[in-house]
C-alpha cells in the first residue's frame, strides 16, 4: 500500500482544498492528513474560524481523506513521515522546495494551487462584504 500524507489547516473547506486533496490521494492508496491545531495557529499567529476538532470532523468525512493528524510543530514532519510508513509527501506549490529535506525518506511533491480560490481571499471577500 502507497500511503501520502499532506499538511495544511485547512478552515473554510473550498474547491482548492478538495482538489489538492484528491490529487493526493490520487498519488497513493491511503491518504493521511495533518492539520494544525489550534494552539499550533497560535503559534504561527493563524486564526481559524473552526476549532481543530471541526476541521478534524470536516476533513474525515471528505471520501478522500483515510486518516486525520494533528500537527502541532514545524518539525514534526519527519518523524510523522517514519511513523505513518509514509512513501509521497504531499503539499501546495507556494511551498515548493521547503520541504525538500524530506527526500532523504520519502518522495516529496509539490502541487499546482487551484487559481482563483483561497481561504485567505474568501476571508478578505467576506470582510468587504459586511
Amino acid at each position: 500500500m502507497k500511503k501520502v500524507i499532506t499538511y495544511g489547516t485547512f478552515d473554510l473547506m473550498h474547491m482548492g482544498h478538495i482538489n489538492l486533496l484528491k490529487r493526493a490521494k490520487d498519488l497513493g492508496d491511503y491518504l493521511v492528513v495533518a492539520i494544525s491545531t489550534d494552539e499550533f495557529n497560535a503559534l504561527k499567529n493563524k486564526k481559524s474560524y473552526h476549532s481543530y476538532e471541526n476541521r478534524k470532523l470536516i476533513l474525515e468525512a471528505i471520501r478522500y481523506v483515510d486518516e486525520v493528524i494533528p500537527e502541532s510543530t514545524w518539525e514534526q514532519k519527519a518523524e510523522d513521515v517514519k511513523n505513518h510508513d509514509i512513501d509521497v509527501f504531499v503539499m501546495g506549490d507556494d511551498w515548493k522546495g521547503k520541504f525538500d529535506f524530506l527526500r532523504d525518506h520519502c518522495e516529496v511533491v509539490y502541487l499546482p494551487r487551484t487559481v482563483g480560490v483561497s481561504t485567505t481571499k474568501i476571508k478578505k471577500e467576506l470582510l468587504v462584504a459586511k
